[in-house]
């Protein structure tokens, strides 16, 4: 009875065996983890940019999911095989953080059966540059970006057909340039320039003098009257001019280069948008009587837009109109060495709020044309003149600093329109010097605070007394509206606009 039982349970034994050995061999085998391969060289990205980065993948137990982790930057996955697919790339767009340096991405990929495996790519961020250089005349459309800083090392022109951009808070800095070599931006007829900055962020042109960087206001070391160190900015046009020929040659550029021609026979002409826009420390001289202003406007059309200009411490003019049609709105200049409003060529625009302080000549030159007779006058209205400013010397005693010779010199041919100008802080030889006879003009709601003891005929010659009325300091009605230039402006940040 005992051996039939031991042969029993021999038997149940061998037939387990067999049969779990039967059952293992059914079973399929579990496929090989992922494969993960990264680029096998490092990988260059400029800072703040993006670049992809493919990963080429293996997966023998179907596709399921990939992440990606980034080191100096943001990551996130473009492309990836299809679910099941058993290889394949996947592509990581990696955008580099805004300073310079080693980064990476590592791709982890995950199969069907939850098996990984993940590899990392290599990059190298260069560092932003945020100053550029500008060598040679701008021949395609280009854009200069915010935050960064571009040097003028010579005369560029915009050249027809092109429009260079300015972006908001971006600093033009002109490199130091004798006579013919003086350094400058022209924008040639036919081309436009889009430099729109704005009340938090306005476009700054300079010398590379001034250490003044983005989100800066005022100049951390150069003085408010520190003059002709560049150039400046040169808008020309194909408006009409009154002058001996349709075109002519701008002041302040050689006649050796004919892109410093202007004018035409286009009034609605467009030369582009500028706003937000402050100009300083420049006028070099390429030659006696033949200076850059801060802003030049040749033949400019009235399909140009320009509003919210500052002009601080040129050596020349602070804005001077060739003919042309253009509109200026809501100017302020401060410390010109020569003239801050000058007129001429048969300018037939407008400048619209502006505050005038202290030029070094003329606080308004205008000259009639040159050629043919014009068709109508242009206009100065709603403006503040600041005849002179005063300073403590080293025995407390108030002397005059800065002071304009004249306050209107006027040609017997000028044709021109002012209304609602209020000028103060006058001295003696301050004089508007005579009303033009050629041309009918007309000067009206002229307000003046005089010196103690003087008569408003002892600054307003020729008759132009006629429609100035005195009034006590601060009791002005008419003037600029100042309020335009706060925040933005040189001027007004200085402190300079707070008597007006």
């Amino acid at each position: 009875m005992k051996k039939i039982n031991l042969l029993l349970l021999m038997s149940l034994i061998f037939g387990a065996v067999l049969f779990n050995s039967c059952d293992d061999d059914d079973d399929p085998a579990i496929p090989d983890a992922p494969s993960v391969n990264a680029p096998s060289s490092t990988t260059t990205v400029d800072a703040g940019q993006s670049v992809d980065v493919s990963f080429t993948i293996s997966i023998p137990g179907g596709y399921g999911s990939s992440s990606a982790s980034p080191q100096g930057g943001s990551a996130n996955i473009t492309s990836e095989p299809a679910a099941g697919a058993t290889s394949g790339t996947v592509v990581v767009s990696f955008t580099a953080d805004a300073a310079g340096g080693a980064a990476s991405v590592t791709l982890t990929v995950t199969d069907a059966n939850q098996k990984s495996d993940n590899a990392t790519a290599v990059l190298s961020v260069s560092e932003e540059q945020t100053t550029v250089y500008v060598s040679s005349n701008i021949s395609e459309n280009t854009t200069w970006e915010t935050g960064k800083v571009y040097i003028l090392q010579s005369r560029i022109s915009v050249l027809e057909g092109v429009t260079l951009t300015i972006e908001p808070g971006v600093i033009v800095k002109g490199e130091a340039g004798a006579e013919a070599n003086a350094t400058a931006l022209m924008i040639t007829r036919g081309a436009k320039l889009m430099a729109e900055g704005t009340a938090e962020s306005p476009i700054i042109f300079t010398s590379v003098a001034d250490e003044i960087m983005p989100g800066e206001i005022a100049s951390p070391n150069l003085g408010s009257t520190m003059n002709g160190l560049w150039g400046g900015l040169l808008i020309l046009g194909k408006a009409p001019i009154s002058a001996d020929a349709e075109t002519a040659q701008i002041e302040g550029i050689p006649p050796s280069d004919s892109n410093g021609l202007y004018g035409g026979t286009e009034p609605e002409d467009n030369s582009g948008i500028i706003k937000y826009v402050s100009i300083r420390h420049g006028g070099t001289n390429i030659g006696e009587g033949n200076e850059i202003n801060g802003l030049s406007l040749g033949g400019v059309g009235s399909g140009t837009i320009i509003e919210n200009i500052e002009i601080v411490a040129n050596q020349d003019d602070g804005v001077e109109f060739f003919g042309g049609t253009v509109d200026v709105k809501n100017v302020v200049i401060w410390n010109t060495g020569d003239d801050a409003l000058d007129g001429d060529q048969g300018w037939l625009g407008s400048v619209d709020n502006f505050a005038i302080i202290a030029p070094g000549d003329m606080c308004f030159e205008l000259d009639g044309p040159e050629g043919a007779a014009v068709s109508g006058n242009y206009l100065f209205t709603n403006g503040t003149v600041k005849a002179t400013t005063y300073g403590v010397n080293e025995d407390d005693e108030v002397v005059v600093k800065r002071h304009a010779n004249l306050l209107v010199d006027n040609d017997a041919n000028t044709n021109v329109d002012m209304s609602n100008i209020y000028f103060f802080n006058l001295i003696d030889g301050q004089v508007f010097d005579q009303v033009p006879t050629e041309y009918t003009c007309s000067f009206t709601n002229l307000e003046v605070t005089l010196p103690e003891g003087k008569a408003v005929t002892d600054f307003f010659l020729d008759g132009s007394d006629t429609n100035v009325t005195p009034v006590a300091a601060g009791e002005n009605t008419v003037g600029a509206d100042v309020s335009a230039f706060a925040t933005w402006s040189w001027t007004s940040v200085a402190g300079a606009l707070d008597e007006f």
